[in-house]
């Protein structure tokens, strides 16, 4: 007796079928999972044999072999408990065949009842995809079913996942979105117009920003304000998000809004980059896929954490090894970092005397290398802001510069990429003025800028011709460009 359900693997952020396979044959009573399954795969040969009984149905009293295919596939987790079940219950008994043409996953209690798992949303998206009803766990089935054109199904125990096999199932209500605020208003930033204007062409072009100065002064909040000068995330970055939370256990199907992350500079190496000892899951960097990773106190990092970063940010990727296997998680992230002058944070500060010694603000500095700096298209820094300035009126809300930046990714976008996306030869396509290049020519002689400085000063000063609307990329943009890059 042999029947056959569909499951799902996720490989990195991607669902991949699992085909789960039972044969059942008389002899002795033995229970085998095969298919490269780890230790709470194998366990789910008890919880299945409990939950049959508990659920009031005949287990089977000879060999049961089942098979997880691809056998080259490593699965982990308890979430094949449920196709493992339905799958059995097909090949013992014929009236139940239907009961595993589905797509299913799902952890079983002893008592049959079902719990949460993650992956659930893969599971819908490889359900909408092979055409097929998918039955998860109730919590799951309800963040699933907002997937467009997937046929959810969700369900509290054994017995109802096997009512939805056989036809007799009530389709997921989709949980509806909770109203996900963009963050600060940038109105809320009183004084600190550099820092704005910088903040508002990092937002147009997608570029990355490092913000530094005395405790205080507003560079987190700055950063915490971006998401509000973003545009909303296209379906198909809704899409991209969503399948990067799930592979995290988490749920982020229908918000607008970029995601912002900010991880603390205590975070491990696999809590940043992903990884871990078990499962792997996705890392900080891949929770901010299409939206910000804010670094804050950049100073306090390690540098080796503060380095693994430097191939993720400029691939739009991050590649995990594990046992001779590779996963790769997407992290197309903007990247903004703050950071204090030195340890105390008040060098230079004029207002505050610094209290630390030279050799502790070069070991606080060296944790930041040379070339992740220079993967910075803007650095500014931020002074204290006077009092009549911090009393006056506020500035532009978000919704006005949000506007603009808008209206600037529309003209990149016509182009094919953001600007800070933009490969040389698209560069060199743009229209530059002659004053313009000539600027670019003596800044790498007088300012020693490197190439890769050279490439992200033009991006930039292509950002700032977009905002102001100019076909032809002025002297007084190359100017501005270059006074956020040396500064």
């Amino acid at each position: 007796m042999f029947a056959k359900v569909t499951s799902v693997a996720l490989v990195g952020v991607d669902p991949q079928p699992v085909d789960v396979e039972v044969h059942v044959t008389n002899g002795r009573s033995v229970f085998t999972i095969v298919g490269l399954p780890d230790t709470a795969v194998r366990e789910a040969k008890e919880r299945v044999r409990a939950a049959f009984r508990n659920s009031g149905l005949h287990f089977p009293g000879g060999t049961v072999v089942v098979n997880l295919s691809p056998a080259d596939l490593p699965k982990a987790g308890s979430a094949y408990d449920l196709p493992i079940a339905l799958g059995l219950l097909a090949a013992i008994d014929d009236k139940h065949a239907a009961a595993a043409r589905v797509v299913a996953l799902g952890e079983l209690g002893l008592d049959g009842a079902l719990r949460h798992i993650r992956g659930g949303f893969g599971a819908a998206l490889l359900g909408r995809r092979l055409g097929l009803p998918v039955v998860l766990p109730a919590e799951a089935a309800a963040d699933a079913a907002v997937l467009e054109g997937a046929e959810v199904f969700g369900a509290g125990t054994l017995g109802e996942a096997i009512q939805v096999g056989l036809g007799r199932g009530v389709p997921a209500a989709p949980r509806t979105a909770s109203g996900e605020s963009p963050g600060p208003d940038l109105a809320e930033v009183r004084g600190q117009g550099g820092a704005r204007r910088a903040l508002e062409i990092a937002a147009a072009g997608g570029h990355h920003i490092l913000m530094s100065g005395p405790p205080g002064v507003g560079k987190t909040l700055l950063a915490r304000c971006m998401p509000s000068l973003l545009p909303a995330l296209s379906p198909e970055d809704q899409l991209e998000v969503a399948l990067a939370w799930a592979a995290a256990g988490l749920s982020r199907f229908g918000m607008l809004a970029p995601p912002f992350r900010s991880p603390h500079h205590s975070a491990t190496l696999p809590a940043l980059i992903g990884g871990g000892s078990g499962v792997p899951v996705p890392g900080e960097v891949t929770l901010a896929h299409r939206g910000v990773l804010f670094l804050d106190e950049l100073g306090e990092f390690p540098a080796p954490l503060i380095d693994s970063l430097r191939q993720p940010i400029e691939d739009g990727h991050v590649v995990v090894a594990r046992k001779g296997s590779t996963i790769t998680y997407p992290s197309a992230v903007q990247l903004i970092a703050a950071t204090n002058p030195c340890p105390c944070g008040f060098l230079d500060d004029g207002g505050q005397l610094c209290i630390c010694s030279q050799r502790a603000i070069d070991r606080y500095r060296s944790r930041m290398s040379g070339p992740f700096l220079d993967r910075f298209d803007l650095r500014i820094h931020l002074s204290r802001v006077a009092h009549d300035r911090l009393a006056g009126p506020p500035g532009e809300p978000s919704s006005t510069v949000r506007a603009r930046v808008i209206a600037a990714r529309k003209r990149q976008q016509a182009r094919g990429s953001l600007n800070s996306k933009l490969a040389r030869a698209e560069i060199d396509e743009l229209a530059w003025e002659d004053a313009a290049v000539r600027r670019l020519d003596e800044a790498v002689d007088v300012n020693r800028l490197s190439p890769r400085g050279w490439e992200r000063v033009r991006r930039v000063a292509a950002t700032i011709a977009d905002l102001d609307e100019s076909t032809v990329i002025a002297d007084g943009h190359v100017s501005e460009a270059l006074a956020y890059r040396v500064t």
